[in-house]
């Protein structure tokens, strides 16, 4: 039976990046993952460009049962840390809203950046391999890889969430987990597209494919300020995926389509300066034609500034800073860009991302209860827990 020290399964962003630190160790390190590349999830990130890291990655920017359990691990292998290897291979890169990273080209030159490291290390690369058995022994585990059983000392689990399984997406590293009695954390889709049901959504279909950037959605205490997208199932765009992972069932959400204005003040103030004016050319000038078409319908609206009664006025204003909508779900794991829950933080060490439980296993990256916003959070995430696991492998 082959012996090697480390096996890594999950070919991702975090599968990648700790085989090439235990590599570099002088570990034998094999990387298996059932798809036919390496990185295809880096590979579509930030539109093919890949939002590879945020300038302003804190555990603050991060969901799970503790997050403060993503400190040691960001403060040990930092954004700047990352940034620092993508300027050494001189990828160009550029600053977008809010800290988020991206490659001026091309998200391939993150994975050909890894898979250099990966080279580099003595990693060896089995693509199309399936993990078909797992068992724990006195000196590590056996894994049995179609058909080929290998001794490994290490065994580490990258395999990320259940989000966009047309890629290859399965929940086989939260099996895992159970099987070795790690307790997992609820798992449901995250940065996902919203949808409404049937009633909700009969009034706003002329809007599907509109714009408004920015808006403020709100949900609890809760707040993004950053673009929505009126789509032909509900809501989307960046602040209502930043807002999906807060959202439960039978919540309802807030919308602030105009967040610097006091709407109500305008509108008087433009009923005064020339009530002629129809209220429609005044909005038309703040938002899309077709949200004010929506807005003016919703409230049976129409006519001149100085036939609207200043509580016609504030109703109106309230509606566009204000809007409360219930969502009915998401999209679900087809389109969410993550999965939140998984591993709980409290089953791992977080100076190795070992399990307490199970001594040489390991998790790392997206199979882990540690969800990050919207941005490049996630990327650095995977690089921060799967650096911390290769300096212990």
């Amino acid at each position: 039976m082959r012996k090697v020290d480390v096996l890594i399964i999950g070919a991702g962003a975090a599968g990648m990046m700790a085989a090439a630190e235990a590599g570099k160790r002088g570990r034998s390190v094999v990387l298996v993952d059932h798809a036919k590349k390496a990185g295809d999830k880096i590979r579509i990130s930030g539109g093919g460009r890949c939002n590879f890291t945020n300038v302003n990655a804190s555990y603050k920017q991060f969901l799970s049962e503790n997050p403060r359990f993503a400190i040691s691990p960001l403060k040990r292998f930092s954004a700047q840390d990352f940034i620092a290897r993508v300027r050494d291979r001189k990828i160009t890169f550029h600053e977008k809203t809010l800290g988020q990273l991206f490659c001026d080209d091309s998200a391939q030159q993150i994975i050909d950046m890894l898979l250099d490291d990966l080279r580099a290390a003595g990693v060896e690369l089995k693509l199309q391999t399936t993990v078909q058995h797992v068992e724990k022994t006195d000196n590590g585990f056996v894994v049995e890889l179609d058909g080929e059983r290998v001794e490994v000392e290490k065994l580490v689990v990258a395999t990320g969430g259940k989000s966009i399984p047309k890629m290859g997406a399965t929940g086989f590293g939260y099996d895992l987990a159970k099987q070795f009695g790690l307790r997992l954390v609820e798992t449901r889709p995250g940065l996902v597209p919203l949808t409404f049901d049937q009633s909700t959504l009969e009034p706003i279909k002329a809007l599907a494919g509109v714009a408004i950037d920015p808006v403020q959605v709100r949900h609890a205490k809760t707040r993004f300020d950053e673009a929505l997208l009126f789509t032909h199932r509900g809501l989307s765009g960046p602040a209502i995926l930043q807002i999906s992972s807060f959202w439960r069932e039978g919540d309802q959400i807030g919308v602030n389509m105009l967040p610097c204005d006091d709407v109500f003040a305008l509108l008087r103030l433009a009923r005064q300066e020339n009530g002629k004016r129809a209220v429609q050319t005044i909005l038309n000038a703040l938002l899309p034609k077709r949200v004010v078409e929506f807005l003016l319908a919703q409230q049976k609206l129409s006519g001149n500034l100085a036939d609207l009664s200043d509580k016609k006025l504030r109703n109106l204003a309230q509606q566009i800073q204000d809007w409360q909508v219930k969502p009915t779900g998401s999209e679900g794991y087809r389109t969410a860009e993550v999965t939140l829950g998984g591993v709980a933080t409290d089953e791992l060490d977080n100076r190795t991302m070992e399990a307490k439980k199970v001594a040489g296993l390991y998790f790392i990256g997206e199979v882990v209860d540690m969800t990050g916003w919207l941005g490049g959070y996630n990327f650095q995430w995977a690089w921060s827990s799967a650096w911390v696991a290769g300096q212990a492998l």
